[in-house]
């Protein structure tokens, strides 16, 4: 019997045909971008808008490998310490928050009632547009950066966690209770196991946004981190030090999104069955 054809393509081609198909397209971009740059330089070889492989390598061995002059530290994992640190405790306590608060709004009606209105509506505020609000109250420091990543994405999460709790079956809550359980124990131990995956996939969701609030709060208000040290050498066209920390942020978000998916592939393999 014939496999599916979709596209025209075989529905279970081998494993080589799929890492071919998924590597054609940066190979692609990384064509066309090393004929631009190579034209570009042909013409003026001191260009700075596309910078050749051998100058990316010099910048990242300046910045990964060599001390700075001034402070005597290694710019590049200096800068990666200090936005992971802000993203995870930002990230961290959205999710904290958002498990808490969606469950209890999912499972109790009289907290439904309460919140679920003032979090549908709090998702609605542009977080970006409350910035200068939340550095004039948090100031310039670690508080503000970490609230805007914060308030970004603990909203959506709140609601993501809110819709999965109402989609527990309704029977195995009902079950519980008749067997003696407890309200606590039922929302803790019944249908907190079951929203986990779907938690874990909002926090997916939410990394991007994530890492867009902390590099527009960083290169508004900071000393170091990542999305600081790309506004700062920005005003000297320094694109050999931009293009390598934006493709650094990029293999950052990857595996930590990578990581998570692992995660509920491991744990929660009936989820992913689902």
């Amino acid at each position: 019997m014939r496999k599916p054809l979709i596209f025209g393509l075989h529905a279970e081609h081998p494993l080589w045909v799929k890492v071919v198909l998924a590597l054609l397209p940066f190979l692609l971009v990384i064509g066309l971008y090393s004929y631009a740059s190579h034209q570009r330089h042909q013409e003026n070889p001191s260009d700075k808008l596309l910078p050749t492989a051998d100058q990316m390598v010099d910048a990242v061995e300046r910045v990964a490998l060599t001390p700075d002059r001034r402070t005597g530290e290694y710019l590049l994992w200096q800068d990666t310490i200090s936005s992971l640190k802000r993203l995870f405790i930002g990230l961290g306590l959205a999710t904290l928050c958002a498990l808490i608060i969606g469950l209890n709004i999912g499972v109790f009606p009289g907290a439904s009632s309460s919140l679920a209105p003032f979090i549908t509506t709090f998702s609605m505020i542009p977080p970006l547009a409350i910035l200068p609000i939340l550095f004039i109250s948090f100031g310039v420091g670690e508080v503000g950066k970490i609230a805007l990543i914060f308030i970004g994405t603990f909203p959506l999460m709140a609601r993501d966690t809110f819709m999965a709790v109402k989609k527990v079956p309704k029977e195995q809550i009902t079950k519980a209770l008749t067997l003696g359980a407890s309200e606590l124990a039922v929302t803790y131990k019944v249908v907190l196991p079951q929203v986990m995956p779907k938690v874990i996939s909002s926090l997916r969701l939410s990394l991007g946004a994530a890492w867009l609030f902390l590099i527009a709060a960083e290169a508004i208000a900071a000393t170091d981190g990542l999305g600081y040290r790309i506004f700062l050498v920005r005003r000297y066209l320094s694109m050999d030090i931009i293009i390598p920390y934006v493709l650094w942020i990029t293999c950052l978000g990857f595996f930590m999104d990578y990581g998570l998916r692992l995660l509920i592939r491991k744990r929660y393999t009936w989820y992913q069955a689902d």
